[in-house]
């Protein structure tokens, strides 16, 4: 398998120098690769040259996340809303029509947020880990919950206490077996927290926790999004997920019952740092069925 490299810079969006990692050429089919929480474009440094020999592959870290300028919240509002408002600045900015949108962790609301003002823009999705059906609500979100039903200062403490070096681990590694465990590079906490931990940031961080009660309201529009529009999918998942079990992943066919469900044995939320090579084939396979069409 031929691995293209991934060029790395950043461009100004609205004012705001924005790191990307990006794959292929400009004109080729794009795919835009919107990172999960606590993450960045690191979480796609292994797909993005695994495909860039077809695809025009883009990775922006949000604002306020990964090497991307963080603005006051004066400026950026920091919620669901204004991460998809970047998007569409971002795509625009770098010429690009028609994607394929990889659906990940906050990415998924974000992307799906995007999807849902100009369906036509859509050419597929690929879902990987993100949830948008209530019912099936992991155990990991007890937490949250316990926060939304009762917003005291110890249960908000909860919240705060996640954003750290250890709860960064935890999100990674908290749920999987030991031994798929040791598959993921402790890079992603070491490298995260430190760019993560300035007032503001970690802020950002907790107000996002906050702001998933409000997204909720938005889980049916996802829902009927998909519904009338029925665009092409592939579901690849990792069960072994504390926010987003396998009932999860199965909701979706609700909605979506042509998308192709592959539940990866063992894997967890970050499948890409420990089932990389089960999952590139299928997602390479359905770009080229999505491309061919």
């Amino acid at each position: 398998m031929n691995h293209e490299p991934v060029r790395h810079r950043t461009v100004d969006i609205d004012g705001m120098s924005i790191f990307l990692r990006e794959g292929g050429e400009q004109g080729a089919p794009a795919v835009l690769l919107p990172h999960g929480y606590p993450c960045s474009s690191y979480e796609f440094r292994n797909l993005i040259p695994a495909l860039a020999d077809r695809w025009h592959l883009l990775a922006p870290d949000f604002p306020g996340f990964g090497y991307s300028d963080t603005p006051n919240s004066a400026r950026f509002g920091y919620d669901f809303n204004a991460y998809s408002d970047f998007l569409d600045s971002f795509l625009e900015k770098m010429g690009v029509e028609r994607f394929v949108i990889y659906l990940h962790d906050y990415g998924s609301q974000i992307g799906l947020r995007l999807a849902m003002r100009s369906p036509e823009r859509i050419s597929g999705l690929i879902i990987q880990n993100g949830d948008i059906y209530e019912d099936v609500l992991g155990p990991k979100y007890e937490a949250i919950q316990t926060y939304w039903s009762d917003p005291s200062d110890e249960n908000h403490k909860v919240l705060e206490d996640a954003v750290s070096e250890e709860g960064f681990r935890h999100e990674f590694v908290g749920e999987i077996d030991e031994n798929v465990a040791r598959l993921v590079p402790p890079d992603l906490w070491k490298l995260h927290w430190p760019l993560m931990d300035t007032p503001v940031r970690r802020r950002l961080c907790v107000g996002l926790m906050e702001k998933l009660e409000e997204n909720l309201g938005w889980f049916a529009g996802y829902q009927e999004y998909l519904r009338e529009n029925q665009p092409p999918t592939l579901i690849v998942w990792g069960p072994e997920d504390g926010y987003m079990p396998e009932p999860s992943a199965r909701a979706y066919l609700r909605d979506l019952p042509d998308a192709g469900l592959h539940l990866i044995d063992g894997a967890g939320h970050w499948l890409l740092e420990t089932h990389f090579e089960e999952a590139r084939p299928l997602i390479r396979g359905f770009l080229e069925q999505v491309h061919t069409r």
